[in-house]
């Protein structure tokens, strides 16, 4: 009777990992790469890697509101200079799981005008080096 249970827990153990459910963490203070953990994670950011960065299939990914503004300050628009910025919101859960917020950027004098640029601020110690499209970056 034993082996029998200790065999189908087995079973529902292998069928939970192989499920193709993203597996997701339950601490809503779990702040350590959006909400999906593990595998589930490695896949979301292999995806979003095919797209481009700032968007809501790839966001740029931050420490918390203060890393997400580091980023911001790094980009400079065609003329060099810094762009102007607010944040518009959050749109709900993103690629990886978690909240992502929008980030209105203008470029007085320079272009892109304006664009938008979408984050998550759940990736704590993650600096992001790359640039969004229209925009080039200085060294954190």
């Amino acid at each position: 009777m034993i082996q029998r249970i200790g065999v189908a827990a087995l079973i529902l153990a292998i069928g939970a990992c192989a499920s193709s459910e993203p597996q997701r963490s339950d601490d809503p203070f779990d702040m350590s790469g959006g909400r999906y953990i593990g595998a589930s994670l490695d896949r979301a950011l292999a995806e979003a890697a095919k797209h481009k960065l700032g968007t809501e299939k790839n966001p740029v990914r931050a420490e918390m509101p203060p890393g997400q503004r580091a980023y911001l300050n790094r980009l400079r628009c065609s003329n060099g200079v810094a762009p102007k910025y607010e944040r518009a919101g959050n749109l709900g859960a993103g690629a990886f799981g978690s909240i992502v917020d929008a980030y209105v950027l203008r470029c007085d004098g320079g272009a892109p005008a304006e664009s938008t640029v979408i984050m998550d601020m759940y990736f704590p110690g993650y600096v992001e080096t790359k640039p969004v499209d229209g925009f080039t970056i200085v060294a954190p």
